[in-house]
């Protein structure tokens, strides 16, 4: 954030009393439902730099730091922009995260995610219309691919381990499919490795919000003198909360230095996946991936949901969505008073570990089933993180719904999800088999790379290679020859051989020319 609009701000803050006990919204007549929506401004990149983002969360619902920084700034709605940029975005997500993928790498794609989350840091030092709102809209691009991308790799590497550990120099270069089953135990230790360090990141997410934000709070009693109800009874947010949680803003110093820890992160995760991170697969694997044709990497996540593996791990897909959203903008918000503290810790402790284990046990889940098939892994895990997305969007559409419709929305998905994953099983149990896209063969030419297959029909004229023209040019003169011999002869009939097609006609002249060779 800009520090001369900050030192204003704190200036003018001192002019600004909170209201007493009681005084809910009296300030500035702010309206509920507008607060509801920026309770959810963690979205879905609530798992990463959370830290930031909690911190914008109290500080923009304090209705004194809205109004004194609005007021200059001019960003009444940037909010309600920023959400929209995030949530709506990554519904798109399955038309270009293969694309991206298979363009990129597995590896720079998930540098690029890196930099576009260290640009939405950045832009706190410029809060604006112009860099707020882009980086929001690029948050949102690049959720799905991030993810695909990180799903792939790690699995990727586990196999990669596997092959390290089990095979000779020379038996990898080969580049034969794994063995079925041979590196389930290491997809499942990398899987869970990553995880366990990721939801760490959750522990050290908290770091700014308890030493730098928590003593500038007021007490407990302030914030929900007016609270009459909350749970499963309310709508939105709890209503009675008072808008006025600041005791006095923090400096606009105190800030700076906040967001500088952020970015300095931002680039060291950067640093990571360049120094640290190798190539997901070998550089020939590499240009086999992208050499299949462009429009067929587009398609190929479609007809990968022709598998009913696939089909029947959706509702579990969404549920994950669902689960995780609704754990941070349901349940915290709208169950957390310290009226309940006793159960409402226990019941956080058994839904974060319950989460933890269905984020865990779905990646990995995916990467038993597909480990084999590892030109399909990128297509397996876009089509999960985007069923996510479309649940992350659903949850930022419902957030005035009544908290009864939301529970059984989220109930009915999880009964949903585990019926559809018993009737997957069952089917695995009695070897039903399923049905996978097949993969075109790579195809490779100097110019470029081919868009299609040769027999494919979707492929123009004008994408024919040099070759393939020169083989209609020799057959036009291999028919032109015949027909020159067929008239010095006296000509044929019109149903006899010399109405065959070019095609027969060149063979004929290649058969004759033999002939004459041998005698």
């Amino acid at each position: 954030m800009e520090a001369a609009d900050r030192e204003v701000l704190n200036r003018d803050a001192d002019q600004f009393v909170a209201p007493p006990n009681g005084g809910i919204n009296e300030l500035l007549n702010v309206d509920q439902e507008e607060n509801a929506q920026e309770q959810e401004f963690l979205g879905p990149q609530a798992d990463v730099y959370m830290g930031l983002l909690q911190m914008q969360l109290i500080l923009h619902y304090d209705m004194t730091y809205r109004e004194v920084k609005y007021s200059n700034l001019g960003l009444e709605d940037i909010d309600h922009k920023m959400l929209m940029g995030i949530n709506v975005t990554p519904i798109i997500g399955l038309l270009y995260t293969p694309v991206l993928i298979r363009f990129l790498g597995t590896k720079w794609m998930m540098f690029l995610a890196s930099g576009i989350y260290a640009l939405f840091v950045s832009t706190n030092y410029w809060e604006r219309y112009y860099t707020l709102v882009p980086s929001a809209v690029a948050i949102g691009v690049a959720i799905v691919p991030l993810w695909a991308s990180l799903g792939n790799y790690i699995t990727r590497m586990a196999q990669q381990y596997y092959e390290y550990v089990n095979y000779r120099e020379e038996h990898v270069q080969e580049q034969k499919k794994l063995p079925k089953g041979a590196c389930h135990s290491y997809i499942i230790v990398f899987q869970s490795i990553f995880f366990i360090i990721f939801h760490l990141s959750f522990v050290f997410a908290e770091f700014p919000m308890r030493f730098v934000l928590n003593g500038y709070l007021r007490e407990n009693e302030h914030i929900l003198k007016n609270v009459h109800n909350c749970g499963a009874n309310i709508k939105g947010v709890i209503p009675g909360f008072n808008t006025t949680v600041l005791r006095k803003l923090p400096r606009s110093m105190l800030l700076i230095q906040v967001e500088s820890v952020l970015m300095g992160f931002a680039f060291l995760s950067m640093i990571i996946f360049l120094v640290l991170c190798g190539a997901a697969y070998r550089p020939t694997e590499e240009i086999d991936l992208r050499s299949i044709g462009w429009g067929n990497i587009f398609q190929l996540p479609f007809k990968h949901l022709r598998d009913y593996r696939l089909r029947l791990l959706c509702p579990f897909f969404i549920y994950s969505g669902f689960e995780q959203m609704f754990a941070i903008t349901g349940f915290s918000l709208s169950y957390g008073t310290p009226s309940y503290l006793g159960p409402l810790l226990v019941i956080s402790v058994l839904w974060g570990l319950g989460s933890a284990l269905n984020k865990t046990g779905v990646s990995i889940l995916l990467g038993m089933l597909y480990g084999e098939e590892k030109e399909r892994l990128d297509f397996v895990f876009t089509i999960y993180h985007w069923w996510q997305a479309i649940a992350i969007f659903i949850v930022y559409l419902w957030s005035n719904m009544p908290m009864r419709a939301k529970l059984s929305i989220v109930l009915a998905t999880l009964l949903l999800a585990c019926f559809c994953y018993g009737v997957m099983e069952r089917r695995l149990a009695r070897k039903i088999p399923f049905r996978l896209p097949r993969i075109p063969r790579p195809r490779h030419k100097v110019k470029g790379y081919r868009y299609l297959e040769e027999d494919n029909s979707d492929e123009s004229d004008s994408e024919r290679s040099d070759d393939e023209e020169e083989g209609l040019d020799d057959d036009e003169h291999v028919a032109e020859e015949m027909e020159a011999e067929d008239g010095d002869g006296g000509g044929q009939d019109a149903g006899g051989p010399g109405a065959e097609s070019p095609g027969a006609r060149r063979r004929g002249a290649e058969g004759q020319h033999h002939r004459g060779a041998e005698a």
